[in-house]
C-alpha cells in the first residue's frame, strides 16, 4: 500500500520549521500556549477531534462506537485510521511519547 508522500518543498520547508518549533518547547504548558496562538479554535478543535480517536482506533473500537463516545464525525475517524494504516507513522510515536509521559 502506498504510503502518505511528504509535503512539496515550500510546505515541507514551513513544516521542518514548525516541527522545529515544537521541538524548542519544554513542557505541555508552552505547547498549549503555542497552539492558542498559532490556530484558529475551529483548527484546534479539528485537531482535538482527529487525536481523542488515535487511541480507540488503535485498540480495535468499531468507528460507530468512537463516533458515539466521543461525538467525532465517522469521517474524520475513517481519515485517521487512513494515517495510521498509511502515514508516516506520526500518530503511533505521539502516542507512545504520551504514554510515556503520562506515568512520569
Amino acid at each position: 500500500m502506498k504510503k502518505h508522500a511528504l509535503p512539496k518543498k515550500p510546505l515541507k520547508a514551513g513544516v521542518e520549521s514548525l516541527a522545529q518549533a515544537f521541538n524548542g518547547l519544554k513542557n505541555a504548558e508552552q505547547i498549549y500556549a503555542f497552539l492558542i496562538d498559532l490556530c484558529t479554535p475551529a483548527e484546534l478543535e479539528a485537531l482535538a477531534d482527529r487525536w481523542q480517536v488515535v487511541e480507540p482506533l488503535t485498540k480495535g473500537k468499531p468507528y460507530r462506537q468512537i463516533h458515539d463516545d466521543t461525538g467525532v464525525s465517522v469521517t474524520t475517524i475513517g481519515r485517521v485510521a487512513r494515517c495510521l494504516e498509511l502515514g508516516t507513522g506520526g500518530y503511533q510515536m505521539a502516542l507512545k511519547g504520551g504514554r510515556r509521559g503520562a506515568g512520569a
